[in-house]
């Protein structure tokens, strides 16, 4: 499959939504596409934004993305990068293009001084651990906990 891969443009946002939404159902989570297209333009546009966005794009349009941060490690009183988000639509997939995009922000964070990444992914999704660890990648368990939105504003008040 002949692929590139890039970072995300403004014309983009439409796609990047779909794919989002995508993501979730593999993942099944909920998803809303509501005040997404403004707030991903927002943060991923800005002359300083909080987040970076590669695409991966075919002859028939984007079929996949990776978003990233960079966070700070208490422990490690160190700069990290966060991989919020990687996702390929099922045709893209077992064409090396998951790796691709890992080592394209390896490569951007190495260049930033940041030497480790972090990721999460559901223990049910054993294609992605099975590729993470071929990579190299080692996993730690731990719990993952949030707060949604009533809740947050429940503790706030």
């Amino acid at each position: 499959m002949e692929y590139d891969i890039r970072k995300a443009r403004p014309t983009d946002i439409d796609d990047l939504i779909n794919l989002c939404a995508a993501h979730a159902a593999h993942e099944q989570a909920d998803y809303s596409p509501d005040g997404k297209a403004e707030n991903l333009s927002r943060e991923l546009f800005s002359p300083h934004p909080k987040l970076r966005c590669l695409v991966v794009e075919t002859a028939n349009g984007i079929v996949g993305y990776a978003t990233f941060t960079k966070d700070y490690s208490t422990w490690d009183a160190a700069e990290f990068a966060y991989l919020d988000c990687l996702f390929l639509q099922p045709e893209a997939r077992n064409f090396g293009i998951g790796e691709a995009l890992i080592r394209e922000i390896a490569k951007i964070m190495v260049s930033e001084n940041c030497l480790l990444m972090q990721w999460h992914t559901p223990p049910f999704n054993t294609r992605a651990i099975k590729f993470y660890r071929r990579i190299g990648a080692t996993s730690k368990e731990k719990v993952r906990f949030y707060l949604d939105e009533n809740t947050l504003k429940q503790l706030a008040s």
